[in-house]
C-alpha cells in the first residue's frame, strides 16, 4: 500500500519530472487537482481509475476531509495510488495534511517534488525572485488562509526583499492596504496569470495601483524591486527584436 504524492509542476506539462512520469505509468488510481495539467493523465495506463478532486477559489469539488478519506480508501485497496498535485505537494499544496491522514491509517506515502508556481512562473518569464543588487531574501505567503483557523498567521509585516503571494487575487483589495503599512506605494508588483501556459498573462504595476488592474485567478503576485529587474530585461529584449 503506497500513495505517491506527485508535484505536477506549474502548468506546462513539460515541466513535470521524469520520476513523476515513471510513477504515473504504473498508477492504478490517480486523484488529480484542477491545477495539474490534464495532458499528464495520458502517461497513465488505459485502465487507470481517474478521480477529480480539484479546488479553486469559491469552487471546491471536494472538501479536504473528503479528499483525505478518498486517499485512505484507495490506499487500502491498491498498491499504486497517485495523488497528482499542481506545483509542489508541500508549497501550499496541503500535502502535509494528506500525509498525516494516510500515515495515521498505516498507509505509506512517497513524495516526488514538483516545480512550484513561484519558481516556475517567475523563471519562465525571466523574473528573478532574488538578485544580488536588490533582493537577498524571499518570502512565500498565502493570500487565502484556512477560514476555520481561530487566529490568522498572515500579518503582512514581512521584511523579505521579495514577497510572493499565492492564491491572493480574490482578496487583493483586502491585503494590499495592509502591506502598504510596511512598504512604499511605489513598490513594484507583477501578477502572472496562468504561469507557464500558452495563455499566460503578465500584469505589472505598483502597490498603489495593482488593485485597479483586472487580474484573474489563478495568478501569482510578486512584490519587490526584482520586478524592476524584469522590466529592464524586457526593455532590452525589445531593442534586440
Amino acid at each position: 500500500m503506497t500513495v505517491y504524492m506527485l508535484g505536477a509542476g506549474p502548468g506546462d506539462p513539460d515541466l513535470i519530472t521524469l520520476k513523476a512520469i515513471k510513477i504515473l505509468k504504473k498508477a492504478e488510481v490517480i486523484l488529480y487537482d484542477s491545477l495539474a495539467n490534464d495532458s499528464l493523465l495520458e502517461y497513465a495506463p488505459d485502465d487507470v481509475e481517474l478521480i477529480y478532486v480539484g479546488k479553486r477559489a469559491g469552487e471546491h469539488y471536494r472538501k479536504q476531509p473528503e479528499i483525505n478519506q478518498l486517499l485512505i480508501e484507495q490506499g487500502k485497496k491498491h498498491d499504486n495510488v497517485v495523488r497528482l498535485k499542481g506545483g509542489d505537494p508541500f508549497i501550499f499544496g496541503r500535502g502535509g495534511e494528506e500525509e498525516l491522514a494516510l500515515l495515521k491509517e498505516g498507509i505509506d506515502v512517497e513524495f516526488v517534488p514538483g516545480i512550484n508556481s513561484a519558481i516556475g512562473a517567475a523563471t519562465s518569464i525571466g523574473l528573478p525572485l532574488t538578485h544580488r543588487a536588490v533582493a537577498t531574501s524571499l518570502t512565500l505567503v498565502t493570500g487565502h488562509e484556512d477560514p476555520e483557523k481561530s487566529e490568522k498567521q498572515v500579518n503582512w509585516d514581512y521584511t523579505a526583499d521579495t514577497l510572493v503571494v499565492f492564491m491572493g487575487v480574490g482578496l487583493l483589495k483586502k491585503y494590499v492596504p495592509k502591506i502598504l503599512q510596511y512598504r512604499s506605494p511605489d513598490t513594484p508588483v507583477c501578477a502572472i496569470e496562468k504561469g507557464t501556459l500558452p495563455d499566460q498573462r503578465i500584469i505589472t504595476g505598483t502597490l498603489a495601483d495593482i488593485t485597479e488592474k483586472k487580474i484573474r485567478p489563478p495568478a501569482l503576485i510578486i512584490i519587490g524591486d526584482v520586478v524592476n529587474i524584469y522590466k529592464e530585461c524586457e526593455e532590452l529584449r525589445s531593442k534586440m527584436e
